[in-house]
């Protein structure tokens, strides 16, 4: 299989997470947060080993040792906290409150069934805004995705990856603040999946500019690899840290699982 093909159908298998979101809310609200802080563990120990172990090293190998590498992974540091901030990606409702909202259990311990909808019935705006800015967040993912596979097979593999897990918990709460937000369970389905279709739009861009720009793939990647650290350090490790009264075994459980993370990018390291 061509890498063009390749970055598509792992494009595709990682729009086909977004349906995440309707497949597990029916586990109830206490398995789910303790699934999705595992899968967020795990996406954190993946994306720090994708960084550290796949993309900086082969950043410095096709750029040379010089500041270039350096400077483009800030930039795509730099340019993920632009774009979170103007693209609102994570509404304040969080994969916890969304989880609740969705089901209709408590929130600060006080029991509460209703979503939040506008006053004429129509969805709350801040619906709208989130899957707007999931749209986004997909095409850029799928951009990622695609100058991964420009480099090498193995190399779009790992950050095929290293996004799907992150996709994974990002889908179940999106599919809880559209839920929470107004929609029916069924266009909050449709709308999460649609959004992430996005992704293909981001990967056929590349791969057509791709083509045309020599060494784009290789300006890409130290990029790639900044969004990968913004997303484990300023999105989900202080989700793992927000709620304080987690019990000493939850944090071990993980550590443990941020480990294996790391642990499955140093394997496919040594696979190739």
């Amino acid at each position: 299989m061509n890498a063009p093909a390749a970055a598509l159908l792992s494009v595709l298998a990682i729009s086909l997470a977004s349906l995440a979101g309707a497949l597990t809310l029916s586990l109830g609200r206490a398995r789910l947060e303790r699934l999705v802080f595992l899968l967020v563990a795990f996406a954190v120990g993946a994306m720090l080993g994708g960084a550290m172990l796949h993309l900086i090293p082969e950043s410095y190998q096709a750029l040379g040792d010089g500041p270039e590498t350096g400077l483009l992974v800030l930039a795509g540091v730099l340019a993920f906290f632009v774009l979170e901030k103007f693209l609102h990606w994570h509404h304040q409702h969080g994969v916890p409150e969304a989880i609740e909202g969705a089901t209709g259990h408590s929130h600060q311990g006080h029991a509460h069934a209703h979503l939040a909808v506008g006053p004429s019935g129509e969805p709350a705006p801040f619906a709208l805004v989130n899957l707007v800015g999931s749209v986004a967040h997909k095409l850029i993912d799928g951009a990622i995705v695609a100058a991964a596979y420009m480099v090498s097979i193995q190399t779009g593999v790992v950050t095929t990856l290293a996004v799907m897990l992150h996709e994974i918990p990002q889908g179940i709460g999106t599919f809880g603040v559209l839920v929470y937000g107004g929609y029916s369970p069924r266009r909050a389905l449709v709308y999460n999946f649609l959004a992430g279709l996005g992704g293909l739009v981001g990967a056929a861009l590349v791969l057509t500019v791709g083509a045309e720009v020599d060494g784009l793939s290789d300006w890409l990647l130290p990029i790639t690899a900044g969004a990968f650290l913004y997303i484990a350090g300023s999105d989900l490790i202080p989700e793992l840290n927000r709620r304080h009264s987690y019990p000493a075994t939850k944090a071990v459980g993980q550590l443990a699982m941020m480990l294996l993370g790391i642990a499955v990018m140093a394997l496919t390291l040594l696979a190739e």
